[in-house]
């Protein structure tokens, strides 16, 4: 069955263009011109997936994407965005949109986020399907449990019952018809051993023996006066307990387990003595069932692919499966944040804490910790289990790992947005080439050599950010594994300053170099560290460039050995940085270059940092200019 799509864009060619696109594809396309008719066609088709430009007059698409996910946290909205769109196509995936595509809409970029919606629904529906299904399961194995041990109950407590019906010697029929219910064979003897009443099982499997001495019903001793239970009962004024065997009214012989107790009368003589004799195939029959049943429920329970729980008002950990033990320990008796979150408080938004209140199931995606301290994503469906008053006595919490699922999609976020910013950030540069290209080809036409000079230094120096672009691109895209070797630190150091000073002494820039002699050797990828130090020298001479408040301007390089490693240190009197600029300095796609920069440089140097165990830092201030410090142990 073809899907429905919500199409709104207050620009009619656009809906027109994008709604052949994906009519051919195979949905049922719904249009909207602004966010106010966009819910009132929601209102009535209710379509899960909505596809809305991020910029209409009135209404915007960030806030069409708050409204619809009020009205339906399920419904896949993915956002149209232009250029310049990049900080609200952020803030949008921040209220859970579900993807962001660059105008102008290509079929096959709309075909990719449509199917990635498509799969995020298909994934959702059949995880709820899942836990419905656990849900009635596991809530059919209790209420059949809870009849078989109610059954198997009766044997015990019995001898407790009989001492409550001591009041039935005046109403001897009226004693007996509480039993009627009861799986067992219930009759009361007088002091003669003749049955006064009988309950019906015992007349639909032995007759009606109303009158007739109780023992002959009995094989063996247990068949004769003295021998029967009831009769020790009269001899010893003593609840008696005896496996016998009885004949049926077709003469087949059937074990049971015979339970006795006196009635006396307000003299304190027995009056009365109350015989009742269970099946002893039916009890094993039933032990043998609930043994069988609980056996099937832990197997249930334990081989479940997802983590499950039962926690009780309190949030303390009743009983958990083996997903769950492997994922976070043997955890029984603790409180559930402690063991999955590590926190001394529940959860924001707690859907366990919810099902208590409301009775109703809850679902929520939340971040915990493993027992070896990594975060899991998980997705959580709770369901109230309620006791015969309907009363919630515990919550069940069955979670689903989505970790990959969510790195996925975080890294196909994070690609479209670099794909975005690199993509504008070549424009320009591919625009500024082409004026460096026209200044060359002028200067040849006129013989300015001074002009050919200008223009061949303009194209090198877009060729060098275009070639810097395409790299922080591809070394950000493809997962690099460290190739460690044995390096001397000084030639190192020293490879990195002469890759750098060229640089800065052209651009009129004094580079400082200051590296110990005596900083020995260390294991590291010596292209991954050098290239991480050489960017960081770059953003160095570039913050003197921009500083127009001093005269002279300087890079510093510095290397010298501790104990344990070597450290690294760049300093510069630029421009400097405020604060806020210095508390984002290391995020993915965060830049002060603007469009001149990809926001990976510094992201990129911290991870190859990072990756060799060391350490990185910043200090500065506006006007005075920075300080960066790199350690790296001798062993990775």
């Amino acid at each position: 069955m073809a899907m429905d799509v919500l199409i709104v864009d207050d620009e009619a060619g656009i809906r027109k263009v994008v709604g052949f696109t994906l009519a051919d594809m195979g949905y049922t396309v719904h249009q909207a011109a602004s966010g106010d008719e966009a819910l009132a066609v929601f209102a009535r088709v209710n379509p899960p997936v909505v596809l809305t430009d991020i910029r209409m007059p009135g209404m915007d698409g960030l806030e069409l994407l708050r409204r619809i996910k009020e009205l339906s946290p399920d419904t896949e909205v993915i956002l149209v965005t232009g250029h310049g769109d990049l900080e609200m196509a952020v803030a949008g995936l921040k209220l859970d949109a579900c993807d962001f595509i660059a105008k102008p809409v290509g079929p096959d970029v709309l075909e990719i986020a449509l199917k990635r919606a498509s799969a995020k629904i298909t994934m959702r529906a059949r995880l709820k399907n899942y836990t419905e299904n656990l849900e009635v399961m596991v809530n059919q194995q209790a209420e059949h449990l809870m009849d078989v041990e109610r059954q198997c109950a009766v044997k015990a407590a019995v001898e407790g019952l009989t001492q409550l019906i001591g009041g039935v010697t005046g109403d001897v029929e009226g004693g007996v018809g509480i039993f009627n219910g009861l799986p067992c064979l219930v009759s009361i003897q007088d002091g003669y051993q003749r049955i006064v009443s009988v309950n019906q099982l015992y007349r639909d499997r032995l007759g009606d023996r109303l009158g007739q001495p109780g023992y002959e019903i009995y094989a063996g001793a247990a068949g004769t006066e003295a021998g029967s239970p009831v009769g020790r009962t009269l001899s010893t004024g003593l609840g008696q307990k005896s496996h016998e065997g009885i004949f049926g009214t077709d003469e087949t012989l059937s074990a049971v387990m015979v339970h006795t107790a006196p009635i006396r009368g307000v003299d304190g003589e027995i009056d009365l003595v109350l015989e009742l004799a269970v099946d002893a195939g039916e009890v094993q029959r039933l032990q043998d069932e609930l043994r069988a049943t609980r056996q099937r429920y832990q197997q249930l329970f334990d081989e479940a692919p997802c983590f499950i729980s039962v926690l009780d008002r309190h949030l303390r950990i009743q009983a958990v499966n083996r997903s769950f033990r492997a994922e976070f320990g043997n955890s029984t008796g603790g409180l559930c944040y402690e063991t999955c979150c590590g926190t001394g408080r529940p959860c924001f938004g707690c859907p366990t804490l919810k099902s208590f209140e409301d009775g109703q199931p809850h679902q929520s995606e939340l971040t915990v910790r493993g027992k070896d301290g990594q975060q899991v994503n998980v997705v959580v469906w709770t369901a109230p289990i309620k006791n015969d008053a309907g009363e919630i006595e515990a919550v069940m919490e069955m979670a689903t790992d989505i970790t990959e699922l969510s790195r996925m999609q975080d890294h196909l976020a994070s690609l479209g947005m670099l794909i975005a910013s690199l993509s504008h950030g070549i424009k320009g540069l591919l625009t500024a080439l082409d004026g460096g290209v026209y200044k060359v080809n002028t200067g040849f036409r006129t013989g300015d050599q001074q002009l050919v000079q200008a223009g061949w230094g303009k194209v090198t120096e877009l060729i060098g950010r275009i070639k810097g672009m395409v790299l922080d691109i591809l070394f950000y895209a493809k997962k690099r594994e460290l190739q460690l070797r044995t390096t001397d630190a000084c030639t190192l150091a020293s490879q990195v300053a002469e890759a750098v000073a060229p640089k800065a002494e052209q651009l009129g820039v004094a580079f400082v170099c200051e590296i110990a002699p005596d900083l020995g050797s260390f294991a590291v990828d010596s292209v991954v560290l050098s290239a991480a130090m050489v960017n960081i020298l770059e953003n160095a001479v570039d913050a003197c460039l921009e500083d127009q408040t001093k005269e002279t301007h300087e890079v510093v390089f510095r290397a010298r050995p501790d104990a344990n490693g070597v450290f690294f240190e760049i300093a510069d009197n630029g421009i400097g940085m405020q604060p806020d600029t210095l508390s984002r300095l290391f995020s993915v796609f965060f830049s002060t270059k603007g469009s001149r920069g990809t926001g990976l440089g510094l992201f990129i140097a911290k991870k190859a940092v990072d990756q060799h165990g060391g350490r990185i830092g910043a200090v500065s201030e506006p006007g005075q200019g920075s300080t960066f410090r790199i350690w790296i142990p001798r062993t990775a």
